[in-house]
Formats: structure tokens, sequence, C-alpha cells
């Protein structure tokens, strides 16, 4: 039941962030998708030196 608490919870204030600042909201998408990318860059060149060892 908390679980579900907080779940609506999260998007209830992802929903009022994202009226109330729409462009901060498109801020954080942005770097959040930029954190992904990166961390799969990370993630691709630490397997490709495994394999080149």
């Amino acid at each position: 039941m908390l679980k579900k608490i907080l779940l609506w919870a999260a998007i209830g204030f992802a929903v009022y962030y994202l009226a109330t600042d729409p462009q901060g909201a498109a801020n954080a998408v942005v770097g959040s998708l930029h954190l992904l990318r990166s961390a799969a860059g990370a993630v691709g060149h630490f397997l490709r030196d495994l394999r080149h060892t």
C-alpha cells in the first residue's frame, strides 16, 4: 500500500513540476538522458578495454 501511495505521489509531483516549470522539467529530462548516454558509453569503453587485455 505504501508503494502505491509513493508511486502516485511521484507521479503527482512530476505533473506539478511539468505544469509549473516546463523549461526546468525539459532540462531535467535532457540531463537524465545525457547521464544515461554517458553511462552507456562508459560501460562500452570498459567492456572494450576488458576484451583487449
